[in-house]
This record gives structure tokens, sequence and C-alpha cells, in this order.
């Protein structure tokens, strides 16, 4: 049964190329689901649907979410399909047992001159501001994540053709387009402030291919983002829960609130399935109905 982990672990990681904290995850679930079974004496052929069932209903009295228990089930799915690949299971149990429904939350997003003032807060006379007006106008520009934007290397940018080639979950590629004025903001950091990162008392750091390095000249941490936006935020005076996911928020909101195409956007945000870029269809509808009620002479 080890021997089968390691495989899909390795499968995970080599074969569909999944980023490490998602193969941690992957890890993690079915870990804690062996060891339930293990503590039932139940062994790989021994499980059956019944005891996933059970198992769900165990992390449910255990106080996890809906949202963790789907995901857990979705795991332990992945495995046994692999199992079957692999010729370690004739079945897979947990194809008959049905994930938790998630009550799908709006996400939180900002107005645009809210967006306005946020991308204005950094200070831009120091390489720090450049470097976070840079990240700013990037994370607005494009909606890409966290874990795309530390990715980003000096290469990653095409300033003629005004793109931007960006490594998605599973390192799918995808080329974004960007406005000029976050292509200006990305060569002001460069010209003054990137440069100024890298140097130590007139001496080269630690060379690196990172378009968005720290204090220290080393590549920026998701943390590091975080901590960086975090900061504006306070500034400027913005509700505690804007995350960097919700400048990814905004700029999907945004776009469709333009008249933007659906699939336009599911493109550029990087979703494989539809259904996950149609939640900002309720924002969008929500922000017409707002508009409809407060302009429309008999609402």
């Amino acid at each position: 049964m080890d021997e089968a982990v390691e495989k899909f672990i390795r499968h995970l990681s080599t074969e569909l190329n999944l980023s490490k904290n998602t193969v941690d995850a992957y890890t993690r679930d079915i870990a804690q689901f062996l060891n339930y079974s293990y503590r039932l004496k139940k062994q790989l052929q021994d499980i059956d649907y019944r005891l996933i069932r059970n198992y769900l209903g165990f992390l449910q009295k255990q106080g996890y979410s809906r949202k963790s228990m789907a995901r857990k089930l979705s795991s332990i799915k992945s495995f046994y399909r692999f199992l079957q690949s692999q010729g370690y299971s004739s079945k897979n149990p947990a194809d008959i047992v049905s994930a938790p429904k998630i009550e799908k939350k709006l996400p939180k997003f900002l107005k645009k001159d809210a967006i306005d003032e946020l991308l204005s807060a950094p200070d831009v006379s120091n390489p720090l501001g450049l470097r976070d007006r840079a990240i700013l106008e990037m994370l607005y520009a494009t909606g890409i994540r966290v874990g795309e934007l530390i990715g980003l290397n000096l290469n990653s940018i095409d300033y003629e053709k005004l793109e931007v080639k960006v490594f998605g979950k599973g390192r799918k590629e995808r080329i974004i387009p960007i406005h000029r004025a976050a292509a200006d903001a990305i060569r002001d950091y460069l010209k003054d402030g990137r440069k100024a990162l890298v140097r130590q008392e007139g001496r080269m750091r630690a060379v690196t291919t990172a378009l968005f390095v720290n204090s220290k000249g080393g590549r920026l941490t998701a943390h590091g983002i975080r901590y960086i936006l975090s900061r504006y935020i306070k500034a400027v005076g913005l509700s505690k829960g804007i995350s960097p996911h919700s400048i990814r928020h905004s700029f999907a909101t945004h776009l469709l609130e333009a008249g933007a195409d659906l699939r336009y956007v599911q493109e550029l945000l990087g979703h494989v399935d539809l259904s996950s870029t149609q939640v900002y269809t309720h924002l969008s509808r929500a922000r017409l109905r707002d508009i409809y009620m407060r302009s429309h002479p008999r609402a």
C-alpha cells in the first residue's frame, strides 16, 4: 500500500506536473483517509463506499467545512482512479459518493475608484515603492494569481506586443495582454527599482531571473506579496477582508461589467471549467440590479 501511495504522489508531481502545494495537499488528504481506514482495521481491498461516507461524517463531526470535505473526497477519487489504472484496485468505491453541496459565496471585489486609490498608494520615489506599484498594476492588469505573479521572470513580458507569459496551475502556459500603464510601471521599476534592490554596497547580489525581488534581492514569495498588499490596504483604509485574490476578482468583475465575453474572461483567468468563471456573472447581475433600482424612475 505504501508503494501505491508513493507512486501516486510521484504521478502527481512528475506526470501531472502539479505544484508542490497541491501535491502536499493530496498527500495529507490520502494519509488522513488511510489512517482512518487502518484504525478501523480496513485494508485497501476492504474499503467500500459506505466506509467513505462514514469518513465524510467523521470529518463533519471534526468540524471540517463542506469545502474541505469535498476537496478530500476529490483526492480520494483521484487516488482510486490511479489505483485502478495501475492494477491495485478493480473498482473505485468513491465514484458513487456524492460531495457535500457547497454554497457559492460571491468573492469580494473593489470598485474602480478603490482600485485607483490602491494603485496610487505606493511612494514611487524609492525602489520599493516602484516595485510595489508595478506589482499592484500587474495584478489588476492581468488578474493573475499570486503564485503566478511570483513566478514571473525578466523575460516573461513582451513590451512590444504588450503581453505577459504566465504559467498557471499544472504549469499550463497562457498569454495575457497588458495595458500601457502596467507596462510603464514595470519599466520604471526595472530602471530605477530592481537594480537598486539587487545591489549591495556596489556589489551584485546572487543572480536571479525573478521579475519581482525582495529587499535582499531574492525572488519575492507569496507571503511577501500578501504582506505588501496588506500594508497598502491599511494605508488607504480598505476592508481587512481584501486580499490579492480580491484584485483578481475585481479584474474579472470590471471586465464583465464593461461587456467582456464570459469565455474571454475564462481564458484570461486560466479557468479550465467555465463554471469557475460563472460566479462573476452573479456579481455583474447584482451590480446591474443595483444600478436599475437606483436609476429607473419607477424603481
